[in-house]
Formats: structure tokens, sequence, C-alpha cells
């Protein structure tokens, strides 16, 4: 039997009456209690009765129609509607209002709540973020109706904002967005409001790495204005988990006067990195490259090689390609990872590494690096410099961040609020 729809827009304003059908009140609005997976309960309704706002629970309700909502009992409580921790006013709180499609990791209005009489119980099983439902909200309620619902979004993949509900001690649970890629939570970040982008940076807070993987692939400028609402240590403490090729690029945006105390707060090894790449213009090979990577001795043993693959804290997209060194400590030659997985266990990395690599130097523009890597198919290019000595590598991501426009995701919709 096919479960009957009752959207929020339907029963919000309608009228309360007794068993007999006699208008007690009006509706003002429906609670659920969050946390219930998959879908919340609807716990009470919020009426109001000769300009008192009252809570009556959802147990005094036995049934919910469009416009009409019955109560049953002799009297109602006069006490005032208290919201209880995890509570939820569906219009109020949510309707209208952001909310985080997991599933599709986007922002979503919701323009409509659905709900439906499950076991026994309502429960929210639905938003609809299509624009055209908001009229239900402007038109007369008959004609309202007549509005056909879009495609709407389960609220098992759906998560709320804490902005949107001050009072319910609700939090964005860090183990739904960590599923998320952070390119993913990225884009919800600069879709959002700022509180509501400061509130998913706390969520995902408790894993340092996946924060400093987030603001990595924000956009410069909503970098910046989530560093400057922190305090330097705090500034310091996410630049200190963050590759030092990006660390800089934040650092050369700040202020001046922050720039400094911030820098000075990093550890020593980040500090000397950073200052190296600070040196160079940014649109430059040397201000595009990053200072892990991995280069030894022609000598070692290619088993040897693997293990240092394994416990290297380079980028991993960086470790794609080890480089190899003479004697003399210059570059001989370079071999992909699959290369090493594929040689026989005696080898040596000299044996294995292709002569002579393909590089740039630090002072080349965007346009001389992204040829060199293209006519030779690089997706690691060392950078070397006058004495033939590596001081760094730019992988292939960092030239497609630089080769994309400023703002490419809002401009292909990939952080835009989903319809």
């Amino acid at each position: 039997m096919a479960i009957e729809i009752l959207h929020l827009s339907s029963v919000v304003r309608g009228a309360l009456v007794d068993r007999d059908g006699d208008r007690l009140g009006r509706v003002e609005d429906l609670i659920a209690q969050l946390g219930f997976a998959p879908h919340p309960p609807v716990t009470g309704v919020v009426v109001r009765i000769a300009r008192r706002q009252l809570f009556v629970p959802i147990a005094r309700i036995p049934d919910l129609q469009p416009g009409r909502v019955q109560f049953v009992g002799d009297t109602v409580s006069l006490k005032r509607f208290e919201r209880r921790p995890g509570e939820v006013l569906l219009s109020k709180d949510l309707r209208a209002r952001h909310l985080i499609n997991l599933q599709g990791a986007r922002l979503i209005r919701a323009n409509e709540i659905e709900l439906a009489y499950v076991d026994g119980r309502w429960e929210v099983v639905a938003v609809d973020p299509s624009p055209r439902v908001a009229l239900r909200r402007l038109l007369p309620r008959g004609i309202g109706r007549r509005i056909p619902a879009g495609k709407v979004v389960d609220w098992a993949s759906i998560e709320p904002f804490v902005a949107h509900v001050p009072t319910a001690r609700l939090r964005i649970p860090y183990r739904k967005l960590a599923r998320l890629h952070p390119a993913q939570i990225a884009d919800l970040v600069e879709a959002a409001s700022h509180e509501e982008g400061e509130e998913i940076i706390e969520a995902v807070g408790h894993d340092r790495e996946l924060e400093a993987d987030v603001f990595e692939e924000l956009d410069s400028e909503h970098q910046i204005e989530f560093v400057r609402s922190r305090t330097d240590a705090e500034a310091a403490r996410l630049l200190a988990t963050m590759a030092p090729d990006d660390a800089a690029d934040l650092i050369g945006e700040l202020d001046q006067e922050h720039r400094l105390p911030v820098l000075q707060l990093l550890p020593q090894a980040q500090q000397r990195k950073i200052r190296t790449l600070l040196n160079y213009n940014p649109e430059t090979a040397g201000g595009l490259m990053s200072p892990d990577f991995l280069c030894l001795a022609e000598s070692t043993p290619v088993s040897n090689v693997l293990e240092a693959v394994r416990s290297s804290t380079a980028p991993p997209e960086a470790l794609a390609v080890v480089f190899a060194r003479g004697d003399d400590g210059r570059v001989s030659g370079s071999a992909s990872v699959v290369r090493l997985i594929q040689a026989l266990p005696p080898a040596t990395l000299g044996s294995v590494v292709r002569p002579n690599p393909a590089h740039v130097h630090p002072d080349w523009d965007l346009h001389s690096v992204t040829r060199k890597m293209t006519d030779f198919n690089l997706t690691v290019a060392p950078v070397m410099d006058e004495q033939h000595r590596m001081v760094g590598v730019i992988t292939v991501d960092d030239v497609l961040e630089m080769l994309l426009p400023t703002g490419w995701r809002r401009d292909f919709g990939m952080s835009s609020v989903e319809d």
C-alpha cells in the first residue's frame, strides 16, 4: 500500500479543531526530534490559542490533515512551548533554509518538507528543493495544493545546520562529512553562508588532516575569510598540517601584520620550506612547486625504495615518481612507482630509472611549465636549479588549479545550491 505524503505547508497555518470539529486555534509549527535514523519522528505541534503559543504532544493529535489538525482531550495545557535538546521547528528552523544533501554533496534549499505516517507515527521523510513548491506558502491554500512536487531528497541523506537551530544543541556529525572527498566538503563551504561554512569547518576540525585537506581545496577568498576569523595560534595550527606549497600560498595572501606572527608560530621545518617558497613568484615553477619529494641514491635497492615510498610524508601525488641522484648529487633519472613495483627484487634504483628526465627551472612561467609537462606527458615534473639539483616537484593537479579561472567551481555550478 502506498504511503500518503503530507506537505508541511498544508498543515502550518491550518486550524486546530476539537473532536467535534470546532476551531480552537491555529497550527504554528510541527516539532521533530533529530537523531533518529533514518527519519525523525514528529513529537508535537506548536499551536496558537488566544494569543498564547502552546505545545501539544503528538499523542494528543490523532489526525493530521491539510488545513486541519484535530486535538483529542478535554483541556489544553497552558504551559508555553520550550524547545528540548535535539528538537527542531520544521517550518521556522528548516523550511526555506539550506540543508546539506550528503548523497550529492550539495546544498539544497528546503522549499517543502514532506511527512508520512509510518508504523503508527508521523515522520519527516523527504525534502523538496524545487523552487516552484515555495509558491504553496504564498498562494491560497486550495490553489497551492495543486502545485506538483519536484524531485525530492530522502531525509536519510540530509544534515541540517546548527546556525539555523541555535537552541537545539545540534552538531553536524563529523563521521558523515568524513565520507565525502575534501573537494566536495570545500564545495559545500563555498556554497554556504559564512556561519554555515564555519560550522562545516568546525565539524571536520575533529580530524586535523581532513581539515587541512579541505582548506587546501578552498579558493583563496574563502581561505582568507576563515583564517582571518582565527587567532594567529589557530591559523598556525591549521597551516602546520597543510602541504608547504599550499600553506605558502595562503600566508602570502595574509595581511602584512599577520603574516610574520603566523609564520613564526609554525614548526621550524615547515617555516624553512615556506620561507623558501615565498621567495618565488607564485606564478612561476618555484611558486608552484612542492619541496616534498623522494630522491634517493642510484645504488639504493628497489625494495628499499618502495619502503621509502611507504614511509614518506610527501604528498601521494608527488610520490608517483621517484628520482635518482648520482654521487655528485645531481639528478640522473626518474622511475614511476609502477615501474619500481614491476622491477625484479635485486635491481637498484639506478638500473630502473629513465635517464635525463625532462625538468623545469624555478623561474619558468606557467606556460613554459605546462608546455614541458604536456610535451613529455609528465604527471610529476622535477624542478631543478642551475646545478641540476632538485629543489621541488610540480604535479599535474597544481598546474590544472592554476590554469582554471578563479571561481570556476561557482561558474560551473560545482558549489551552487541544488534546486
